[in-house]
């Protein structure tokens, strides 16, 4: 299949950014160096091209109740300009996908996916045919860049594009966004993002995405700003232990597992997936996600075997050498029964001796 590229490829190639296949996509890997971006969103600003992100609309009368219908948090308690983070499960109560609800009103929600899942998360809704619900993926005429970083507020004060909303962006609430227009195009702004650090996102038209990606990197050249890789996103996100789907979340795997119970609304009533994870709830998870220090040089990847006594108990789900905390560290899932070790994780046929450590490895700031 043929790789698609973003509004913003022509932008990374410009700037020396390595080009990785990704998602279905041209997508850049990194630019100065994973490390130095990583950096880069701790103590400064960043930006990322999220264009392949999936945005699929509901519309019309059942539009929010539909969607509480095919997600496990509660959409109903949401306010107009609210947002959500949740999943989506099949009737076995495994994640079809990690996503926000965007809550416009009552007839009107955006549902933001993984690129990787929108194909499948598009099919999902129409097969459910809901009645009074036009589904829509708008996917293709979405641009998407995400600003994260603790001087993040100050670039979006600054660029020109968002005078208009720019006292409203100020006082922006975590997982709260707002709507405004420039020149007849609808402009949305989030305080969402999936670093740990305060951040927004930014839906816009494709064609408007490259010139305000150019404003906002010159308008925050003496912050530090400059554009972030698929490499520094995922060890950004890693630190504070947000999931990510194809590792932490999948269809083999219960959000109960995850450890993300605090996403599944089971007293809201009827939803797909919810009489397996009330099962789930009364008997308990086969598996839990924790965390691990791997207490020598090496670096524990996804997949690699975790043992307790030798015998197999569970795999990796991610693990790298966080740049923040400067140790290596790893998420897995392991079995329950196993108790409390000590694991060991079998790195390339070599047992790399472990210790439980709490998660989130980093606390989250983005909500300050």
């Amino acid at each position: 299949m043929e790789l698609a590229k973003t509004p913003l490829y022509d932008a990374h190639v410009a700037a020396g950014g390595k080009i990785v296949p990704f998602a279905g996509f041209h997508m850049p890997v990194q630019f100065e160096g994973i490390v130095a971006e990583h950096a880069r969103v701790r103590t400064a600003v960043g930006l990322f091209d999220v264009s392949h992100m999936g945005e699929i609309s509901l519309a019309g009368p059942r539009a929010a109740a539909f969607a509480d219908e095919v997600v496990t948090n509660s959409v109903a308690k949401l306010a107009d300009g609210q947002i959500c983070y949740t999943v989506a499960c099949n009737e076995r109560g495994t994640v079809l996908d990690d996503l926000l609800v965007y809550r416009f009103s009552a007839e009107r929600i955006l549902l933001v996916v993984n690129a990787v899942n929108v194909d499948k998360i598009y099919r999902h809704l129409v097969s459910l045919s809901p009645a009074g619900v036009d589904i829509r993926n708008r996917t293709p005429e979405i641009g998407q860049i995400a600003v994260q970083g603790p001087r993040s507020r100050e670039l979006m004060q600054r660029a020109g594009f968002f005078a208009a909303a720019s006292g409203r962006i100020a006082g922006l609430p975590y997982y709260w966004f707002l709507a405004f227009e420039r020149g007849g195009a609808e402009i949305i702004v989030s305080r969402t993002g999936y670093t740990g650090e305060l951040g927004y996102e930014i839906y816009l038209p494709t064609e408007l995405t490259a010139a305000v990606w150019r404003e906002l990197l010159a308008a925050g050249a003496d912050l530090g700003a400059g554009p972030i890789g698929l490499g520094a996103r995922d060890t950004l996100r890693f630190e504070p232990c947000f999931c990510l789907y194809g590792h932490e979340l999948d269809e083999e795997t219960s959000p109960l597992e995850a450890g993300l119970s605090w996403l599944v609304k089971t007293g809201k009533g009827s939803f797909i997936g919810r009489d397996a994870l009330l099962r789930e709830k009364e008997q308990g998870s086969p598996r839990r996600l924790v965390g691990l220090e791997l207490l020598g040089r090496q670096i524990a990847r996804q997949g690699f075997q975790v043992l307790s006594g030798g015998a197999p108990v569970g795999a990796v789900t991610s693990g790298t050498f966080a740049p923040t905390l400067q140790r290596s560290l790893a998420l897995a899932l392991v079995r329950n029964d196993a108790g409390e070790g000590p694991y060991t994780v079998d790195v390339r046929g070599k047992a790399a001796e472990t210790k439980l450590v709490p998660i989130p490895f980093y606390p989250s700031r983005a909500a300050k």
